[in-house]
C-alpha cells in the first residue's frame, strides 16, 4: 500500500538539513506581492540567484506603485542574471500596472484572477494562493511533477495534469506543503538525473518509474 503520510513525514524530517526554497522564505517575511514577484523571478532560475535578485529588487521597490515606475533597463540590471531577465523585467512592470489599474494595487487571492495577469501561469498562481494567502491549492512545478510520477503515485504527462490528479488523490492536509517538501527534496536528493537513491529514506516506497540511472 502506498503510504503518503509516512513518506511526506520522512521527507519533512530530511529537509530540515537543507535550505528552504527562496519563495517560501519570502512568504514568511513579506506580502503576497513579494511572493508573486519572487516566484516570477524564480522561473528557469537557480534558487540562490532568485534569492539575491529578490533582495536587490525589494530594496529598491517594495510595492507595485514603486516597481512600475522603474525604467525597464534599470530593472533588467537589478534582476540580472535571472533567466530571461529582459522578458521578466517587462512582465513585472506590466503586472504592477495591471495590479494598480484593476485591483487597487492588491494581488488577487484567487487562481482565476491571478491567471488573468500576463505572464502568470498555474504554478505561480497556486504558489501565491497557497504561500501568500494560505488558501487551498496545489502548486506543481517540475519537482512535484517528476517525483510524484517517479513514485508511481500519479501517472501524468505534464505539471498541469499532475495538479489535477493530485487534487483528486492527495489528502488536503498536504496541499499547502507538497510543493515546499518536494522542491527541497528534489533539489537535494531526488534529482532529475541520477537521483541519490542509496541515501533516500523513502527508497523502499518508491517505484522509481522512469529512473534509468541512480546513485
Amino acid at each position: 500500500m502506498f503510504n503518503i503520510d509516512a513518506m511526506l513525514k520522512i521527507i519533512g524530517q530530511e529537509n530540515k538539513r537543507f535550505v528552504e526554497p527562496v519563495v517560501t522564505t519570502v512568504s514568511k517575511e513579506r506580502t503576497p506581492f513579494h511572493v508573486l514577484i519572487s516566484c516570477l523571478l524564480s522561473l528557469r532560475t537557480k534558487d540562490q540567484t532568485t534569492r539575491d535578485a529578490s533582495q536587490r529588487l525589494f530594496a529598491v521597490a517594495n510595492n507595485p506603485e514603486d516597481m512600475m515606475i522603474i525604467p525597464v533597463a534599470r530593472l533588467e540590471k537589478i534582476i540580472y542574471p535571472v533567466g530571461f531577465y529582459r522578458t521578466k523585467a517587462r512582465k513585472i512592470i506590466e503586472i504592477c500596472k495591471e495590479l494598480i489599474k484593476t485591483y487597487d494595487g492588491k494581488v488577487p487571492d484567487t487562481i482565476d484572477d491571478l491567471l488573468k495577469l500576463n505572464g502568470v501561469g498555474r504554478k505561480t498562481a497556486n504558489l501565491v494562493v497557497t504561500l501568500g494567502y494560505k488558501k487551498p491549492g496545489i502548486c506543481v512545478d517540475t519537482h512535484v511533477h517528476r517525483i510524484t510520477n517517479r513514485w508511481g503515485y500519479v501517472k501524468t504527462k505534464n505539471p498541469h495534469e499532475t495538479e489535477f490528479a493530485l487534487r483528486e488523490k492527495l489528502p488536503r492536509k498536504y496541499w499547502l506543503t507538497i510543493n515546499d517538501l518536494l522542491v527541497t527534496y528534489g533539489q537535494n536528493i531526488c534529482a532529475p538525473v541520477s537521483p541519490k537513491c542509496s541515501i533516500c529514506r523513502i527508497n523502499g516506497y518508491c517505484k522509481k518509474e522512469g529512473v534509468t540511472k541512480h546513485r
